[in-house]
């Protein structure tokens, strides 16, 4: 059997014929736009056409082409019985029997750990969700958005009744963000189907977005977190340059499309302030016209309906207007500060074909659990258990994470928590030390 996959021996008629065999070599070889192959549990499967179709998006799959992408299987998929049915038909060989499970040396050991522990975490049913826990965190959010039309409707329109309306309304988009996000992880039914309807509902009725364009760019980040050109959320359209590579690359090529050695300093007005409510709003309009899906898009304008309904009594259509951005504006501080502090100050770079667990704690970093900081952040100070295991619903992390730790310390791989302040300071300090890096490659490489 060549490392091709040709089968060189003549099979008479009544023998077996053996499966195709291939080499890593010959797998990463198919790595290219109109050619794309991936492994599986040592099953190699030609995914060039069916990225097209893929439910999570074309190119969070993609970016494993020519990778073993198996830890990544287990870790999105929850029923893994039903995916495995769309695999058969891309099935092309198996890996041969001299090459290892695992590509570009990651050890097949802490795979072998990794998936023991994933297993340990079905025993305890630590990706079974609660209905109760779920249940009463949207009715919490539901209560916010009433007590924000109550507030006017009893005590008027005055400026203390409107800042007090538009902080109620805040809590309830962000909460209903980190909602969203439990839906869009598939951790909170057993069924997919109803977490796709849970999913369509709070980020599309209860905030006006978009569960295909949520899917098709968070999914990357979780394949390939902070990695460039493969992770979105690292893409910053040169308004930033990230991590210790970027900023010297930029710095030697002289590009200087803003002043990086203060991006520390507007990240305050560029950042926090302008993602949701210029960025996000106007990016996810865009995605649902040029696709033209007209479901999310539907979902969408229901909730302008129902925003503009309740409050434009109160305050007229440019009043309400002014209290969405308002809304959305403080809104897009609490996102930004939450999910950058688990990503920003760690590494960024180009891609390193690390394993499952070494990619995803180089990426990644918890903040201390408190009631507080649970409820302000989603439960997303548990980063690293979220990443693990993105399916796992959040009531569950403090479980894994000690059993996360001993896997981490065993394998000598840094497990980073901080302190909620020590985390947002670092967003800052990682900004300033990346500008730096490039005034530096800019004047002197």
């Amino acid at each position: 059997m060549g490392k091709g996959g040709q089968n060189e021996d003549s099979c008479s008629s009544g023998c077996v014929k053996s499966e195709p065999r291939y080499t890593w070599e010959e797998v990463q070889k198919h790595n290219t736009k109109s050619d794309k192959w991936l492994v599986i549990e040592r099953k190699v499967y030609n995914i060039s056409d069916w990225v097209r179709r893929h439910p999570g998006g074309t190119r969070v799959i993609s970016h494993y082409a020519g990778e073993d992408a198996s830890e990544a299987f287990l870790a999105f998929h929850p029923d893994l019985k039903f995916v495995r049915k769309f695999l058969k038909p891309l099935y092309v060989g198996e890996l041969a029997e001299n090459e290892p499970s695992q590509d570009r040396g990651k050890s097949a050991q802490q795979a072998e750990d990794f998936e023991t522990l994933r297993k340990t975490a079905e025993e305890m049913n630590l990706f079974k969700g609660s209905w109760v826990f779920f249940g009463l965190y949207l009715a919490h959010i539901l209560v916010l958005e009433f007590l924000a039309w109550a507030t006017l409707y009893y005590l008027g329109t005055g400026w203390i009744t409107t800042i007090i309306t538009i902080l109620l309304l805040t809590v309830s988009q962000a909460q209903a963000g980190w909602l969203q996000h439990d839906f869009g992880h598939l951790s909170v039914f057993k069924k997919s189907k109803w977490n796709h309807i849970g999913h369509k509902f709070v980020i599309g009725h209860l905030k006006g977005a978009s569960a295909n364009w949520w899917n098709h760019r968070h999914f990357q980040h979780h394949a390939k977190p902070n990695i460039f050109s493969k992770d979105p959320d690292v893409n910053m359209v040169h308004i930033f340059v990230l991590g210790d590579t970027q900023p010297v690359e930029y710095g030697k090529k002289k590009l200087k499309y803003l002043p990086y050695n203060h991006q520390h300093q507007y990240f305050f007005l560029i950042g926090p302030p302008l993602l949701i409510p210029l960025y996000f709003t106007f990016q996810i309009m865009k995605t649902m016209i040029a696709r033209k899906d007209w479901v999310d898009l539907a979902w969408s304008l229901s909730y302008y309906a129902r925003f503009f309904m309740t409050f434009v009594p109160f305050f007229g259509f440019f009043g309400s207007l002014a209290v969405l951005n308002a809304v959305r504006f403080f809104e897009s501080h609490w996102f930004v500060w939450v999910t950058q502090m688990n990503h920003i100050p760690m590494e960024i770079d180009h891609e390193k074909y690390r394993d499952w667990l070494g990619s995803q704690l180089a990426a990644t970093c918890n903040i201390e659990q408190s009631f507080f900081n649970d409820w302000f952040s989603g439960h997303l100070n548990f980063q690293i258990e979220h990443h693990l295991f993105p399916t796992m619903p959040r009531h569950n992390y403090h479980k894994i994470a000690p059993l996360v730790r001993s896997l981490c310390k065993k394998y000598n791989v840094n497990y980073e928590e901080k302190s909620l302040y020590n985390a947002m300071r670092d967003i800052v300090q990682s900004l300033r030390k990346s500008g730096e890096l490039w005034l530096d490659a800019y004047l002197h490489k």
